[in-house]
């Protein structure tokens, strides 16, 4: 009986647009409010732990290993888990444990751990002689950090943002299951509870565009940051410093 009452509920076509946009937009606005988070901590975190390592900028072999441990821990919790074992905290930060605000808290968590060790892996691929160079032209180490390490990993680190990316609109389905709003929660309570297929598949296709869009961006950055590239269009030019090591080797300069 229940069954036949929801299956009669079923969400007309012509209203389709009205349930689905509004969902995607909160959707886009919790990923977005979330990234931006996770850019924001991620990066410098991933550069610390990277440099706390042995041989880094900041070298403490045991905070590098606490860090690490916990950045791992953070990293091996299924979302869904995480989401409800930190309830207490997202209530206590946000005062409620539903709605956008709610879903922000457990994703930006798992969204740090993962973007935390993709950036410090990212600046592993860095050659060390890049930071060699840096250090005998006479830079700091957070000059170091920015002009060295990081701008030659940008491609790297832009395509693991793009997985993060990804991977943040997957949670946000899982958060719209406790009713965090958004495309996972129409599908939720439309799709699935209703039994309303249309309105599942409906969703499916938003989120498979969604994540395309997301991916062929993505690439475009890397290539268009990809090093050879801006070489070949000269785009990129060597930075060189007034009575440096560095210009005093550049080609075509003046032999003393």
């Amino acid at each position: 009986m229940t069954e036949t009452l929801l299956a009669n509920a079923k969400v007309p076509a012509n209203e389709l647009p009205g349930l689905l946009f509004p969902a995607l937009l909160d959707t886009l606005i919790m990923v977005g409010i979330v990234m931006a988070i996770v850019v924001a901590v991620g990066v410098p975190l991933g550069a610390l732990v990277h440099n706390l390592a042995p041989g880094g900028l900041f070298e403490n072999p045991a905070l590098h290993t606490t860090l690490s441990w916990i950045i791992s821990i953070g990293r091996s919790l299924p979302f869904l888990i995480l989401m409800a074992s930190i309830m207490p905290f997202t209530r206590f930060i946000t005062g409620t444990n539903i709605g956008i605000a709610a879903a922000v808290v457990p994703m930006s968590l798992a969204g740090i751990a993962f973007f935390t060790r993709i950036v410090e892996n990212s600046l592993r691929s860095v050659p060390p002689a890049v930071v060699q160079v840096a250090r005998a032209s006479g830079g700091s180490r957070l000059q170091i950090i920015r002009t060295a390490q990081l701008s030659e990993a940008v491609p790297s680190i832009i395509g693991g943002l793009t997985i993060n990316i990804i991977a943040m609109i997957e949670y946000s389905a899982i958060a719209g299951t406790i009713g965090a709003g958004g495309i996972g929660y129409v599908a939720v309570t439309y799709g699935y509870q209703r039994f309303d297929q249309g309105v599942m598949l409906a969703t499916i296709v938003i989120l498979v565009v969604t994540v395309a869009a997301v991916q062929l961006t993505g690439d475009a950055l890397v290539r268009l940051t990809t090093p050879h590239r801006r070489l070949r269009s000269g785009a990129v030019r060597p930075l060189r410093r007034r009575n440096s090591p560095v210009a005093s080797l550049a080609p075509g300069a003046a032999a003393v």
